[in-house]
């Protein structure tokens, strides 16, 4: 048996049966049993728990032995039993747990330490209620029973309130999509200050979206502002790099829910999944991609003076593609890229621009303008082709930061009529008109103007058969009319 042990056991079973362990693999004669105990005692071994060497006597190591011996599960048996007050609390009675209670109710934002001190003073008023309990218990007790400490809610919103109270009674859990693509993450980060070439400061944003089963970056760039144009901007991109994903998980920011975010992603059969409000734990794979993102490119570009936002993408994209999607993933043990590679992609294929561009825009109802022909959006005025002069209302899609074109769309089906663009009165002042289109021809010649209508005939015809003649007098000069 040797003296030194190769690594720490921590468990007191494995422990124990690696000292008698020897025995019971080549038992010794009965009449060399005792001397072999002796050997072992004799020595010294790693304890399980402190640093430090002990020795146990021959009694103990012949218990172990025998009660190894008869037992089919040798580890078990050596291990040490469970107490059976485990669970109980002898310093804290039922009374003094429920006053702790109370207290933590009325006051959760107190520390440990406090409400030990509080419960101290409680029982020096009333005796009753048995012996002042140790700081240890007091916050051995807290933390079995849930009784964590809690943050002042006085200055929180009501929807922090919410979100707080819904972490603490709903479990958490990880999770993670099955295929690529399935399901991408999206959001800004607030970076350092850069320079632009006017000398001016400003402090960018960057937009990272990520795919959820490789962690691969799809797309990162920075801007200067965190608006639905900007956002939309990069979406496209990484739609033209990766292709169109089956959901995108962001959270609640007025780009994320903006009208052409959301009509976009509909548009393009992409689900839109958001977090619940002040719950970043829901989009823990992105939080963890802004420390990468910190620890290791930013802190390379901290000396860098006067960084500007061209130089900060360009070494930004060198990072993401030369080192994070290369690097080893912690969690995966495997590269973002090779994952990307390897598992089943469920994408589909990107579409043009000129989708993207109609796809993302909010849509609108718009009355045409008879005397001219155009209808307004957002204080901008648009000509209506001629062909549709005959319509009354129109369904309109447009995007609102570039009022430069819109679309004219089917609202059946929602599919695009034509693209419309702004009034033009300097051109239009040319004089020079287009003839207007025909709206339908006619198959037929006109009814002759002299004959009678189809109505008026049946009634005369209905009159005649009644044998009466007309109910009026003529005069002479109407009947000389006639006769002339």
């Amino acid at each position: 048996m040797p003296q030194k042990m190769q690594g720490r056991i921590s468990d007191w079973g494995e422990f124990r049966f690696s000292i008698i362990g020897g025995l019971l693999a080549n038992p010794p004669k009965h009449s060399q049993l005792q001397r072999e105990l002796e050997k072992l005692s004799n020595q010294q071994y790693l304890h399980p728990t402190k640093n430090c060497r002990v020795s146990f006597s021959l009694s103990t190591i012949e218990r172990w032995y025998y009660k190894a011996l008869k037992s089919d599960n040798p580890v078990q048996a050596l291990g040490r039993k469970v107490r059976i007050d485990c669970g109980e609390s002898r310093a804290m009675n039922s009374e003094l747990l429920k006053h702790l209670h109370n207290q933590y109710q009325t006051y959760p934002h107190w520390s440990y330490q406090l409400h030990a001190d509080n419960l101290a003073v409680c029982v020096e008023q009333e005796p009753e209620l048995g012996k002042a309990p140790s700081y240890s218990t007091v916050q051995r007790r807290m933390k079995e029973h849930g009784w964590l400490k809690k943050y002042s809610s006085s200055k929180k919103t009501k929807g922090q309130i919410l979100a707080a109270d819904r972490l603490e009674k709903l479990e958490v859990r990880s999770f993670e999509a099955e295929y690529v693509n399935a399901l991408w993450h999206l959001d800004f980060h607030e970076g350092h200050r850069v320079v632009d070439v006017n000398g001016q400061w400003h402090t960018p944003k960057v937009l990272c979206i990520l795919d959820d089963r490789s962690r691969l970056c799809c797309h990162i760039q920075w801007y200067l502002d965190e608006t639905a144009d900007t956002l939309i901007h990069a979406l496209c991109q990484a739609f033209v790099k990766r292709g169109l994903p089956r959901s995108l998980m962001t959270d609640n920011g007025a780009a994320m829910v903006s009208g052409e975010t959301e009509n976009g992603l509909l548009k393009l059969g992409i689900t839109h999944e958001k977090t619940l409000p002040y719950s970043p734990y829901q989009n823990a794979k992105q939080e963890r991609f802004w420390g990468q993102l910190e620890g290791r490119l930013m802190a390379m570009l901290s000396n860098v003076k006067n960084l500007s936002l061209v130089f900060l993408n360009r070494v930004t994209q060198a990072w993401i593609e030369q080192e994070y999607n290369r690097a080893e993933n912690e969690e995966l043990k495997s590269s973002p890229i090779k994952q990307y590679i390897e598992v089943k992609d469920v994408s589909r294929p990107s579409p043009d621009e000129e989708t993207f561009h109609f796809s993302f825009t909010r849509p609108d109802t718009r009355k045409q303008r008879k005397s001219d022909g155009t209808i307004k959006i957002k204080g901008v005025r648009y000509e209506i082709p001629s062909r549709f002069r005959h319509i009354q209302k129109f369904r309109v899609r447009y995007q609102s930061w570039d009022l430069s074109k819109a679309y004219l769309v089917d609202s059946r089906r929602d599919e695009k009529l034509t693209t419309i663009y702004p009034q033009d009165k300097t051109k239009n002042a040319s004089g020079q008109r287009r003839v207007l289109e025909v709206m339908q021809e006619s198959s037929s010649k006109t009814n002759n103007a002299d004959s009678l209508p189809p109505l008026l005939k049946k009634i005369m015809a209905e009159y005649a058969a009644t044998g009466l003649p007309p109910a009026y007098l003529p005069k002479n000069n109407e009947s000389r009319g006639e006769s002339e």
